[in-house]
């Protein structure tokens, strides 16, 4: 698990390349799991609890998500305490034939990381719940 305090990620240039295209400048981004344990996510159940990230485009910030992820490009970036228990050191964002991957140290976390734009409002737990029910 990584710590807090040393929260960084490195973006390779060919993820930067692709992060670009989909994120302006000035948004706040999230590096939130997709594995409905938040209200980001439209997937859920127990077969991919840790194992699927996205980045999350906000308009403002979410006080849930509010650990700020130092980076080479500047990106507001933040997670969770949730996020935590499944980085690591050494966060590396790359990409290949477009298709975002997240690493650490220990090795691939992620290999096909979504970007969303989140439009609407945040499920509740119930609405997660049911969706975790019907995927796996």
């Amino acid at each position: 698990m990584i710590d807090e305090k040393n929260l960084k990620i490195v973006i390779k240039p060919q993820a930067q390349e692709a992060i670009k295209s989909k994120i302006q400048p000035d948004s706040i981004v999230l590096l939130a799991l997709n594995d409905g344990s938040n209200g980001y996510s439209k997937l859920g159940g127990t077969c991919t609890i840790g194992a699927d990230f996205q980045l999350v485009i906000l308009d403002k910030k979410d006080p849930a998500f509010n650990l700020k992820i130092e980076n080479n490009m500047d990106l507001n970036l933040y997670t969770s305490k949730d996020e935590l228990q499944f980085l690591d050191n050494g966060l590396i964002l790359n990409a290949r034939n477009s298709v975002l991957s997240l690493s650490s140290d220990e090795g691939i976390i992620d290999g096909s990381v979504s970007i969303n734009k989140f439009e609407g409002k945040k499920l509740s737990k119930e609405e997660m719940e049911k969706l975790g029910g019907k995927i796996c």
